[in-house]
């Protein structure tokens, strides 16, 4: 695999790669680190990965690294009682507001994909808000992998289509 290559496979997942760091870790700083390790770790052992098995693998390896973070006894830490009413919120993190702003984005995408008619509804469902690969889905449905590829391709298109209109109607 080429620089090149990489650069683009970085630039395609890097926000997919952070939000499931952030989601797992909570924590903005370590989700950034965890990145840039899953992008490490992936650069190091790009050759047992095939190029369209790309997302469902740097996602795992993102998993697998938040996890461990979870795990590591850096995290495990003992509070002392009622030592919570001291707590900030972590330098860099985004403020509340921020925070917000993004929980309603992920409602907002998580309304339009359970809005979908079938076909559509179960492939998007299992692909946006279970983070499931292409063969995850076509094993769950027993559909072939073409088909799924091509209703989730249909499927983006709708929701496509579902925020074009909430920007013309503004909401």
């Amino acid at each position: 695999m080429t620089k090149e290559h990489f650069k683009q496979l970085v630039d395609d997942y890097e926000r997919l790669v952070f939000t499931v760091c952030y989601q797992l870790v909570k924590d903005y700083h370590e989700a950034e680190n965890l990145t840039q390790e899953t992008f490490l770790s992936a650069y190091l052992h790009i050759d047992r990965c095939e190029t369209e098995y790309a997302k469902p693998w740097l996602t795992r390896i993102a998993v697998n690294k938040a996890k461990d973070y979870l795990k590591s006894a850096y995290r495990q830490r003992v509070t002392l009682e009622g030592s919570e009413a001291f707590e900030r919120l972590p330098a860099g993190e985004p403020p509340p507001e921020q925070r917000l702003i993004e929980r309603e984005g992920a409602e907002q995408i998580k309304s339009a994909v359970l809005s979908l008619r079938e076909p559509y509804y179960h492939v998007a469902r299992m692909y946006f808000l279970e983070e499931r690969s292409v063969e995850e889905i076509s094993t769950a449905l027993g559909r072939p992998k073409k088909t799924v590829q091509t209703q989730l391709t249909r499927a983006k298109r709708l929701l496509d289509q579902q925020r074009k209109e909430r920007e013309l109607d503004g909401t």
